[in-house]
């Protein structure tokens, strides 16, 4: 079985590279982030030709959070229980006995900001839920664009990044504590390239250069850890026309 995470930055603009995309990789289940469109506009018919089912959660312009999958879903959650909020950031689904959430966890903007607090506020209810959801279901894959990069070496200049935002210590706390409820940062389940990144700013010839920050992530629940057999990061969509400033991240599970 493969899964895969992609911030599409646009699914409306990248909706092409998407397809083709699904077509070549063949992936069970594709995650998206930042689909940044309204439910009504959601390109399902070009996805089912495609041989995909979809559930979705969008908003206008911004956010907005998709899963693509072969299987029919079920148990579908579009908003973390109990927590308040308008911006479209979560959807779960059930494949079988297979629990999936996509995830787009706040930006933050900068560390001091109104953004980086919501963001602060959001992570501890976005656990407190995942702790649910692994009671629940021990096939759990929590798949998405967390904006943090968990250690030094997920970043290009970990100097010029010390204690900015994506790499500042309450949020490497905050990805610490989603671990400890038993996933796994399954990227670091096996021997990676140095200097392995998912995002590149679009500006500076950041990509061209490599400096980029890991901040996509699949992390995993205990069974599926045990069960992953790879996890590999795709670079080759970057390099296409008005490529998104994210990379799809796969896992390959033996089940």
């Amino acid at each position: 079985m493969k899964l895969a995470t992609w911030n599409v930055n646009s699914l409306k603009v990248r909706l092409s590279q998407v397809i083709d995309w699904l077509m070549e990789n063949q992936p069970d289940v594709l995650c998206l982030q930042e689909i940044k469109l309204i439910n009504e506009n959601f390109p399902v018919n070009e996805i089912k030709v495609a041989g995909y089912e979809s559930v979705f959660i969008g908003q206008k312009t911004y956010n907005g959070v998709a899963i693509l999958s072969k299987q029919a879903a079920s148990k579908v959650i579009t908003a973390i229980p109990g927590l308040a909020d308008e911006q479209k950031r979560v959807i779960a689904a059930t494949y079988g006995d297979l629990r999936v959430i996509s995830a787009y966890v706040p930006n933050g903007e900068q560390v001091g900001s109104e953004k980086y607090s919501y963001k602060l506020r959001w992570l501890p209810h976005f656990t407190q839920w995942l702790q649910q959801e692994l009671i629940d279901y021990k096939k759990l894959a929590v798949l998405g664009d967390f904006n943090i990069a968990p250690e030094d070496r997920d970043v290009y200049d970990p100097k010029l990044w010390e204690g900015r935002v994506l790499c500042s210590e309450p949020e490497r706390t905050a990805f610490r504590n989603l671990l400890s409820l038993g996933l796994t940062d399954s990227f670091r389940l096996f021997e990676q390239p140095e200097k392995s990144y998912t995002w590149w700013d679009y500006r500076m010839m950041a990509f061209r250069r490599n400096q980029g920050l890991r901040i996509d992530h699949i992390l995993l629940s205990g069974e599926l850890s045990s069960a992953c057999v790879a996890c590999t990061v795709d670079k080759a969509v970057r390099k296409l026309e008005r490529p998104s400033d994210h990379v799809p991240v796969i896992v390959e599970l033996s089940l």
